[in-house]
């Protein structure tokens, strides 16, 4: 399977990851859903992957980056979100972040199995 990508859903590698580092790809995206059972939790759990991994597999190294990304990206909408729900029109956005940040997940992981440089849409990159 070639490691490339359809226009605007992320770079093609240069090197085809193993099946190692796809699927620890993979685990850092997923592991974002854990901001359903703790807030924090979409962070922390691809944070720890990325850290353990990010040496030793230039893919997870860099699919983990664009995870932490999102996760910022989110976090801080979310808490937008939050704050307009004071006037009610924060609830719709909540609910349609969280529900747009479960997608995107999923899809992450699968392209990131796939071997794909996956890039989120509308994300922050501050981790570089």
């Amino acid at each position: 399977m070639e490691a490339t990508s359809s226009p605007g859903m992320g770079a093609p590698s240069a090197v085809i990851p193993t099946a190692e580092e796809r699927q620890w790809a993979m685990f850092c995206h997923v592991s974002a859903m854990l901001l359903y059972c703790t807030v924090i939790g979409g962070f922390i759990g691809p944070l720890v992957i990325w850290l353990v991994k990010r040496d030793a597999m230039p893919f997870v190294d860099d699919q983990g980056r664009e995870t932490l990304n999102f996760q910022i990206t989110i976090l801080l909408a979310l808490v937008g979100a939050g704050i307009l729900m004071i006037v009610v029109i924060g609830i719709p956005i909540f609910f349609g972040l969280l529900l747009f940040h479960f997608i995107a997940t999923i899809v992450a992981a699968v392209k990131s199995s796939e071997g794909v440089l996956y890039r989120y849409p509308f994300c922050w990159r501050v981790i570089r």
